[in-house]
């Protein structure tokens, strides 16, 4: 499962929940005991579209395991259980909370295949998501989705629940003639009723596969077909999108013929189907043969490399063999689901656009990761309260470095080999991370128990901090490595492979030391002093290091064309140096290296060093031919307030065709109070553009002022405009709206607007207004807010109202009105800015008249 729409690579979600308590019984978190084997399940159900309904019956096909069988309990909630009906005699059922305990007349032996069926109606809550004209969404785009992951259908049919299970499956479902039924594995019938209004289509999954890879989609969508090999392959969009279905579908195919190759293993599913769907929760979900993506990963071609797919779609695919193929038998072990799936979606992205991709990528995590000063969960982590809290940056980014570094110290080609015969021995089943541990152990003979105790069963990351000194008459080079990470019985003393460049007139040499206590001092014989040293070259190690060069050796590391790694370490520390040289070097780097992405870090070391030579060499450097170097030089000169950047944003809304571009400029005028800026973001508001890009970008700018001028122009637009937002753009703007009009003294025309919209059939519009009537801190909102806070105390609107209430309660008042003092901030740069030149034309003309005036005696 990914947790964006188009570019997989900031995968993860942060979620915070309560910790259990230590002395409860669910501190630390197992996979329950199988009682039964299942064997097959079977769904037949009937949404009813209009009533957001389901109606319908599950069938399970069981042996008992153990012992035998006197109850079985199906996990259930929030269902109305019509009928229980079994294949052996049942005494009785009960509806408990969570699950229906089912009571047999006599114990079923061991071994012994078995059914129960139950018919039920659910109106689900969650799992089962119904997108409809009445709720708001387009004419002729009804349609239904399912989630799964983690333990989300029992919210709409009884089944197990737990990933350390795998059975066949089918579905069958009956929607009005028109809609397309989509399920897992293969299609065995469709047929109309005899009044010709009704259509009944069954999929059957023949292969085993855990609960929450069951899935459902139905409703009106149009699509376009390809062929890999004799696999069947589709694109399935809402129709007015199925213009923009091959940007995002473009390169599946390519994708599976790559996996294939890399993991040895061929595709092992009867067809792949991917399926756009209208709010969809995360980026994406990879249900065994039919995975569901957000609409948000749809796009445009004037983008250009901006927005793209191929990360959401790869991560997915890459699910079929990991995670799908081979599981995690639990949550604590999610790593090898995620993990997996996002490494070779980079592996993937260094295939098709070449090693520089592949390594920047894996540095951008790196830095992500270490940025994590103070984590204490370990990857592999089982005193979580909720499934969800493991969807986090450990099993997602750390764990595709777990496999970065395999990759980097076994070679690729024994990395292979491990990969593929885990998966193979291990395929239709479930995993722990020592299953892996072991297939590598087997194969490569060495030991890997310290490699994934330190990494994986425990917290954190190396902290180096490192120190280079050369002899010139032992002709010695030293590389002194100190790990500072706080140790304890969480973060352990970390052993692991470091390799050092060092280049000079001799060439480049290549070392390798072996770093495993707090301190240890490294003697490389060189025949001269080298001119660049670099820690980790080719960014296969995570650490956070610091290692402090000379400029002279920066700028030797820029020049190094067969590293990026080495280029994108010298950019980052020059980024904390101000003085000229290294701005005009930095500025050399963002027009000529040959990468687009040390350009795009050279942008933002020239935001970092934020001197009027940084903002000049910005200015000079926005011709771009690649869009993301383009948008982030954008980016950076917004980073400035001044004149120039004024200047700068509104004449790229000029030039600029880029939607996402375009956006940016857009938003670099949040800055700036003039009246000109107020007429564009006015404009900008109204703006057509895909997804609303620019009217979002305009309604962030609007927030950044904190002008109250804008809330009657932003509340015309929601009102009138809501369905040319998305709904993620719709409800950023209620938030606006109310955070614009929080310190007025007359809100009720605000706080109804937002009241009226906190029944609105979208969640997330509900939500968001409810969240909205916080931001707006009006204390007459509270009695509207406390209905919500009586709700059941998981669902997500009592969640919205309680820190919505919360909110209001402490609401402090500023003493300053932001825009203004902006302005006034503006106005006096200027004047300091002709201040200076002032006194420059003044010193100039006192050295004309007096040349000794402007001399600086040296002592001798």
């Amino acid at each position: 499962m990914s947790a964006v729409a188009a570019d997989s690579e900031s995968l993860c979600r942060h979620n915070h929940f309560a910790q259990p308590a230590a002395d409860r019984s669910d501190y630390r978190k197992y996979a329950p005991s199988r009682e039964v084997d299942i064997l097959h399940l079977a769904l037949n159900v009937q949404p009813n579209f209009t009533n957001r309904t389901v109606a319908g019956t599950s069938k399970l096909l069981f042996k008992p395991l153990g012992k035998a069988l006197h109850e079985l309990k199906l996990d259930a909630i929030d269902l109305t259980i019509i009928d229980v009906k079994g294949s052996e005699a049942i005494e009785s059922y009960q509806v408990a909370k969570e699950q229906i305990i089912i009571t047999f007349a006599k114990p079923i032996p061991v071994g012994k295949e078995a059914s129960v069926e139950v018919s039920y109606q659910a109106e689900p809550a969650r799992g089962l998501f119904f997108r409809t004209t009445e709720m708001g969404y387009k004419d002729g785009e009804t349609h239904l989705w399912t989630q799964g992951e983690a333990m989300d259908h029992r919210h709409w049919y009884p089944g197990y629940d737990f990933p350390n299970e795998k059975f066949t499956s089918e579905v069958t479902c009956t929607v009005p003639v028109g809609m397309t039924v989509l399920s897992n594995g293969k299609l065995i019938s469709q047929n109309t009723n005899s009044a010709k209004d009704s259509l009944t289509v069954t999929w059957k999954q023949e292969k085993p596969h855990v609960n929450y890879l069951v899935a459902l989609v139905a409703g009106y969508f149009d699509k376009i077909e390809d062929q890999y090999k004799d696999i069947p392959m589709a694109f399935y969009v809402p129709p007015s999108d199925i213009k923009e279905a091959a940007n995002s579908y473009g390169n599946t195919k390519d994708m599976m013929a790559f996996f294939e190759k890399e993991i040895g293993v061929p595709y092992p599913w009867e067809k792949y189907y991917q399926v756009v769907v209208r709010d969809f929760t995360f980026g994406g979900m990879e249900n065994t043969s039919l995975t569901i993506l957000t609409d948000r990963t749809l796009f445009t071609k004037e983008f250009e490399a901006l927005r793209r797919s191929d990360g959401l779609v790869a991560h997915e695919l890459a699910h079929q063999w990991f995670g799908n193929l081979v599981t995690c038998k639990d949550w604590s072990h999610l790593w090898l689901n995620e993990g997996f799936a996002t490494y070779y979606d980079v592996l993937y992205d260094g295939h098709k656009n070449g090693r520089d991709t592949l390594l920047y990528r894996m540095w951008q995590t790196a830095n992500s990761i270490t940025a994590v000063t103070n984590e204490p969960k370990s990857i592999v982590y089982r005193t979580y309260d909720k499934p969800m809290e493991q969807f986090s940056y450990l099993a997602y980014r750390k764990g595709s470095w777990i496999l970065h570094m395999l990759r980097s110290q076994l070679g690729e080609s024994l990395y292979r080999r491990c990969i593929q015969t885990y998966v193979e021995r291990n395929q239709f089943d479930t995993v722990v991370t020592q299953d892996l541990n072991a297939v590598i152990e087997e194969l490569s003979g060495r030991s890997y128990d310290r490699f994934f105790d330190q990494w994986v069963y425990h917290a954190h990351h190396p902290e180096l901090e490192a120190e280079y000194s050369y002899d010139a008459t032992t002709r010695l080079a030293k590389v002194s490595v100190k790990q500072t990470q706080k140790i304890s019985d969480k973060v352990l003393l970390f052993e692991f492979p470091l390799e050092v460049q060092f280049t000079g007139k001799f060439g480049a040499t290549n070392v390798q030391f072996t770093v495993k206590e707090k301190g240890e001092d490294f003697y490389v014989s060189l025949p001269s002093a080298p001119e660049s040293v670099v820690l980790d070259p080719k960014v296969a190690l995570l650490a956070r290091t610091k290692f402090k060069l000379p400029n002279q050796m920066l700028y030797a590391q820029l020049n190094d064309k067969k590293q990026v790694g080495a280029r994108l370490n010298a950019v980052e520390q020059l980024a904390t140096k101000k003085d000229q040289q290294t701005v005009a070097k930095l500025k050399e780097v963002l027009n000529k290296d040959a990468f687009w992405g040390v350009r795009v870090e050279a942008a933002k070391a020239l935001q970092s060093i934020h001197t009027d030579e940084a903002l000049a060499a910005l200015i000079d450097s926005q011709t771009q031919k690649d869009a993301r170097a383009r948008k982030q030089v954008l980016e950076s000169i917004g980073g400035f307030f001044s004149d120039s950047t004024l200047r700068t944003a509104t004449a790229a809304l000029g030039g600029e065709k880029n939607p996402d571009i375009i956006a940016q400029a857009v938003r670099n005028l949040g800055a700036y109070s003039t009246g000109e800026v107020e007429e564009i973001l006015k404009q900008q508001l109204k703006s057509e553009s895909y997804m609303n890009v620019t009217a979002d970008a305009a309604v962030a700018a609007m927030r950044t002022q904190d002008n109250p001028i804008y809330i009657a122009p932003l509340l015309a637009v929601l009102k009138e405009r809501e369905n040319k937002f998305t709904t993620r753009g719709f409800v950023a703007g209620l938030d606006a709206l109310a955070y614009l009009s929080r310190n007025e003294t007359e809100k009720a025309v605000v706080r109804e607007f937002l009241v009226g919209l906190v029944k609105h059939p979208k969640e997330g519009v509900k939500l968001g207004a409810i969240s909205s009537l916080g931001t707006l801190e009006d204390t007459q909102a509270v009695a509207v807010l406390e209905t919500f806070a009586t709700a059941a105390r998981e669902s997500p609107e009592r969640t919205a109202a309680d820190k919505a209430i919360a909110q209001i309660r402490s609401a402090k008042r500023p003493s300053d009105n932001l825009a203004t003092l902006r302005s006034t901030l503006l106005e006096l740069k200027k004047e300091s800015s002709e201040t200076r030149k002032e006194l420059d034309t003044l010193k100039k003309q006192l050295q004309a008249t007096d040349p000794k005036s402007g001399a600086v005696k040296k002592k001798k």
